[in-house]
């Protein structure tokens, strides 16, 4: 493994387990077995560091949406799939699960630029497919920008914050729900 991939990782590490503000470059540079000036031969400072390994968790995220798309199915059981994958990624990611703690709980400013930037991400890459199915005719033609803001806020409302004062809801509830709300409306 080359220097700067171990350097990564550990920075990820560390980052998971103290979260942004604790982490030192003495820390992971301890954790990757290099001296502490080798990280500056990659990174000019944490920050830089800080946003290299979020641009890899986008990365992830998108890979783990587009595994969950299946062709076959219709856009709004792939908007379904994709965004449940998204939102488990950012449970079971332990580096996300630090960083949404640490901005709650500290409001640490680079910390939530980087959040911010994954939201801004996955709302595009949602936006992307409603505008793919609005030209081919799958849905009616809306604003995509809110409307897959709006999909991944009820998401992230219901297998987040509905969970904080309530049992969890399967994932066959949240769908039925996401059609309910999305595709179907309250209307008789």
């Amino acid at each position: 493994m080359d220097k700067k991939q171990s350097i990564k990782e550990a920075a990820a590490k560390s980052f998971s387990m103290f979260g942004y503000k604790a982490t030192t470059m003495d820390q992971v540079a301890k954790i990757a077995n290099v001296g502490k000036g080798t990280i500056y031969n990659f990174y000019s400072n944490k920050e830089e560091l800080f946003g290299d390994i979020v641009s890899a968790i986008i990365c992830e995220m998108r890979e783990v949406a587009d595994r969950a798309i299946d062709p076959k199915l219709t856009f709004h059981e792939n908007a379904h799939r994709a965004l449940v994958r998204i939102l488990e990624f950012r449970k079971e990611h332990q580096l996300t699960i630090k960083l949404i703690q640490e901005e709650k709980e500290l409001g640490t400013p680079i910390v939530k630029e980087e959040l911010q930037k994954v939201e801004q991400v996955i709302v595009a890459y949602i936006q992307d497919k409603i505008d793919v199915a609005i030209a081919k005719g799958d849905i009616i033609p809306c604003d995509s920008e809110l409307t897959a803001f709006l999909m991944l806020k009820f998401y992230f409302a219901l297998i987040v914050d509905w969970e904080k004062n309530h049992e969890a809801l399967s994932k066959e509830k949240i769908a039925e729900l996401f059609e309910l709300y999305f595709f179907k409306g309250l209307s008789v």
